[in-house]
């Protein structure tokens, strides 16, 4: 699975992916946020597995196995406009909104709002047609969802 998300990314047109190479693809954007600030813990681990548990339907196992795949996509991947893009042609705009509270989800797992996870997400957000305001209301959701 990960070559062929891969071969999709570098493909200069490429098709839509598949479901399970969307999940791959959303799971290595989240590896991505998480590894935006320099520090990629276990605490990020945890949350990017239980994120993908909630959004796929999957065991905490099969999470781990997918976060773990996602984690060598991520690092071969070309850049995040690639990765937002094979989303965005994917996942249905409501979905999108979605997309954006995981990634809030994965920025705020330590506690603190860090420049660089914004940044990303800010882009990210932007790619997906996301506009400020819709993302800071899933941001808002996943505050008030994390206590």
């Amino acid at each position: 699975m990960m070559k062929a998300l891969l071969t999709r990314l570098f493909s200069p047109a490429p098709a839509p992916l598949t479901a399970p190479d969307a999940e791959l693809a959303l799971a290595a954007l989240l590896v991505r946020l998480a590894r935006a600030d320099g520090a990629y813990d276990a605490l990020e681990k945890l949350r990017i597995d239980r994120v993908l548990v909630a959004r796929g339907g999957i065991s905490g196992a099969s999470a781990s196995a997918l976060r773990t795949e996602a984690e060598a996509v991520e690092a071969e991947a070309p850049d995040t406009v690639r990765f937002t893009r094979a989303l965005k042609d994917t996942v249905t705009h409501e979905d999108r909104a979605g997309v954006i509270e995981a990634l809030w989800e994965v920025a705020l797992a330590d506690g603190q709002r860090e420049a660089h996870e914004e940044a990303l997400i800010r882009l990210v957000a932007n790619l997906l047609g996301i506009n400020d305001r819709d993302s800071a209301l899933a941001r808002q959701r996943v505050v008030a969802r994390l206590g």
